[in-house]
């Protein structure tokens, strides 16, 4: 029995590892070509040879070794010439990278995003810098948006400074002109990671009012926070914003994505949540959120779901300046 196990154990590290290499190298560094494709077919094929010879007492050992030795060359290849960098030919809505200054209790953050938007592809680019206070840091809210059933959302905060001035940080893969998203390259080094600061007019707006094909529906959640709190997450955030802009990062598709990414941000707070595989599996993290109380818990969670539901409201509120406001209306007694 033991022998069995360890045979199928190899047989599965051995076809694991070969579809892992053939899709490092086929992917490369952010683009794939003839010789790439030549090579990472060629470790197919010899990953394929390698579980044939298990077979042959004689030829396995060599071969092993031989399968081992090369695979552990592509995964140093991997780790250390597959570098992230900010100097790419960068989409136009992920051009600019946010930055922030601080000045005791004054935070100065520029490049906040503020596109205007005729279709989700034909905008206007529009970025500002503002000057934000810690002292008017009131709580922060999420925005849960989905698309493709319950289980999957992109998840944005944004932070309240009073007066109808919201701050909204979506945290994304950044993509390079001509380059589409794929979940299964975002496994592969092939994104840098970009937390995009921008008014909710703009990445908030995009989603409700402007995509279509499918369309995003998106859910408001106040979150119980004391003003402390907020402002932890708010400035571990800065410090996360100017490190990606001297230093890239990464996106990845399951550990560095746009919730991992809050949850790992939120991790400084005390008392602060412990990891579930619900935050994997993104469209369960307001649940999440209900169940550790962190949501308003004095109705059902169904009930509130539908009732934080502002696809309507933004519709209705679509160019108004005071867009926040409007899409947050009905739902203030939920914070």
């Amino acid at each position: 029995m033991l022998k069995l196990i360890k045979s199928l154990s190899l047989i599965l590290t051995i076809i694991g590892s070969s579809f892992w290499a053939v899709l490092a190298i086929y992917f490369g560094d952010s683009n794939s070509n003839t010789t790439q494709l030549f090579i990472a077919t060629a470790f197919g094929i010899f990953g394929l040879v390698t579980l044939i010879s298990l077979k042959f007492v004689q030829s396995r050992k060599p071969i092993l070794a031989s399968y081992f030795l090369l695979f552990t060359a592509i995964l140093i290849w991997w780790f250390t010439a597959i570098t992230p960098s900010n100097q790419r030919q960068w989409q136009p809505d992920v051009a600019q990278l946010a930055f922030a200054t601080r000045n005791e209790n004054l935070i100065t953050i520029n490049n906040i995003r503020n596109f205007d938007y005729h279709s989700e592809f034909d905008y206007s680019p529009s970025y500002y810098s503002k000057t934000y206070d810690l002292n008017k840091l009131e709580g922060i809210s999420l925005f849960a948006i989905y698309w493709m059933g319950p289980a999957i959302a992109h998840t944005i905060l944004s932070f309240n400074f009073g007066d109808n001035n919201h701050l909204a940080i979506s945290i994304e893969a950044r993509k390079e002109q001509g380059e589409g998203y794929s979940t299964i390259k975002g496994f592969f080094r092939q994104y840098e990671l970009i937390y995009i600061v921008a008014d909710e007019r703009d990445v908030i707006r995009l989603r409700t009012n402007y995509r279509k094909d499918p369309v995003e529906n998106a859910y408001l959640y106040p979150l119980q926070l004391s003003p402390e709190i907020a402002r932890q997450i708010f400035l571990e955030y800065i410090n996360k914003i100017n490190d990606l802009h001297e230093k890239p990062s990464f996106y990845n598709t399951l550990i560095n994505n746009c919730t991992t990414e809050v949850w790992y941000n939120t991790r400084i707070t005390a008392n602060h949540l412990p990891f579930s595989w619900k935050i994997l599996v993104s469209g369960y993290v307001p649940e999440y959120l209900y169940e550790s109380n962190i949501l308003d818990t004095k109705t059902p969670f169904e009930y509130l779901q539908q009732q934080v539901h502002i696809n309507t409201k933004a519709h209705a509120a679509d160019q108004a300046t005071d867009f926040s406001r409007l899409i947050r209306v009905g739902i203030e007694s939920f914070q």
